[in-house]
C-alpha cells in the first residue's frame, strides 16, 4: 500500500495501556527513542497489538511543530531531537527535512516559523508530535 504520509518509523510496542474507548501505545522506534501513540481500543484489538509487535508510526508533516530544544512542562508526549538536512520555502509555507536517529521526518510549517527559529540545514531541532496524531501500521 503506497501512502502519501511521508513520516514512517518503524519500531516494536514496548507496551499497551488501555482506557474505555481509546488506549495509549508505546513504541520503541528503531533508532531507539520512545514514541506515543494515542489509537482507539477498537484499531489496538484490530490491528492484534500487543508487546513486541513491529509496528510503523505515522505522522503527517502538518502534525509535526518544530522547537529548537527540547521543552519541560509540556503535554506533547512526543519529541525527537534532529537535525535539519534541508528547507523548501513557498510562499507561505516551508518543508523542513530532518534527521532523526534511525530515520527521517518531514515537517510542514510555515515560512514566518522557519524565520523566527532562525531554521538552516545543519540546525539541531526537537520534532513535537501528539500522541494522538500518531497513526500505527502493523510492519
Amino acid at each position: 500500500m503506497t501512502l502519501s504520509i511521508r513520516n514512517q518509523l518503524p519500531g516494536t510496542i514496548t507496551a499497551i495501556t488501555p482506557g474505555e474507548v481509546m488506549a495509549t501505545v508505546k513504541l520503541r522506534l528503531n533508532g531507539g527513542q520512545d514514541l506515543t501513540a494515542a489509537i482507539t481500543l477498537e484499531a489496538v484489538e484490530d490491528l492484534g497489538l500487543a508487546e513486541g509487535t513491529a509496528v510503523k508510526a505515522l505522522v503527517k508533516a502538518t502534525e509535526i511543530s518544530l522547537a529548537t530544544a527540547p521543552i519541560d512542562g509540556l503535554s506533547i508526549r512526543n519529541q525527537l531531537p534532529g537535525t535539519i538536512t534541508g528547507i523548501a520555502t513557498g510562499g507561505a509555507m516551508a518543508s523542513v527535512k530532518i534527521a532523526v536517529e534511525g530515520g527521517a521526518l518531514t515537517a510542514a510549517i510555515t515560512r514566518d516559523a522557519t524565520t523566527d527559529l532562525a531554521l538552516a540545514p545543519g540546525a539541531p531541532v526537537v520534532a513535537l508530535v501528539k500522541a494522538t496524531e500518531v497513526a500505527l501500521k502493523t510492519a
